[in-house]
């Protein structure tokens, strides 16, 4: 191969590397919607290199997302592992919602619904998957009313997300508070029944694909 050739994969890589690192501050300080202009800015490349490894917002999102993504893993683990489901449950709660509220891009992307063959949208389900089973190990504990589920996770995502977005400049510890209210009306022993049922995964669906 000639010098000029192996000098420009070097020299691609090292674009792609630097994008990537940009797109991990840009998305974390501004969301998913933020300027791929101000990526490619930081990494001080054109917009036209950012699309030669990128072809499009959703291919740099999924380069990126996902390995964030993975700490909600860690988080799942240590939930499961507490001796108290209920603790266990709390735990992860808190820990999803303060990886949230540390990385705009992640509390988007958490909010959102993202194409199912996309790297996002695997870790998404993988994720669900896991909080699944913290979810009713807390119910069979007797600890966590027995009507609350995944689906209502997920809308309880949402709100929880929106209050992270509107606040994390102003007061960004201000979701703890939300999350302390909540956390107290899925107790067991505080509940009472609820005449509205929770979503079915079809609205769920049309809710997402909406937003």
């Amino acid at each position: 191969m000639p010098p000029h050739a192996r000098h420009l994969r070097a020299d691609a890589v090292r674009n792609r590397d630097k994008l990537l690192t940009c797109a991990v501050q840009v998305f974390g300080e501004r969301g998913l919607d933020a300027p791929l202009e101000e990526i490619a800015r930081r990494a001080k490349v054109s917009i036209g290199t950012l699309y030669n490894h990128f072809p499009t917002r959703q291919d740099l999102i999924d380069a990126v997302v996902p390995e964030r993504l993975a700490a909600l893993e860690q988080i799942a683990v240590e939930a499961l592992a507490d001796p108290d489901p209920w603790d266990g449950l709390v735990r992860f709660l808190d820990g999803v919602f303060e990886l949230q509220a540390r990385d705009h891009g992640l509390n988007d992307a958490l909010a959102r619904r993202f194409p199912d063959d996309s790297a996002v949208g695997a870790a998404c389900r993988s994720g669900f998957a896991q909080a699944d089973l913290i979810i009713e190990r807390a119910r069979r504990s007797g600890r966590l009313r027995p009507d609350f589920d995944t689906r209502d996770l997920v809308t309880l995502m949402w709100a929880i997300s929106q209050v992270i977005r509107e606040s994390m400049e102003v007061a960004p510890e201000a979701w703890r508070r939300h999350l302390a209210f909540v956390v107290d009306g899925l107790r067991a022993d505080a509940a009472r029944p609820i005449a509205v049922p929770p979503l079915t995964d079809g609205q769920l669906e049309k809710i997402v694909r909406g937003r």
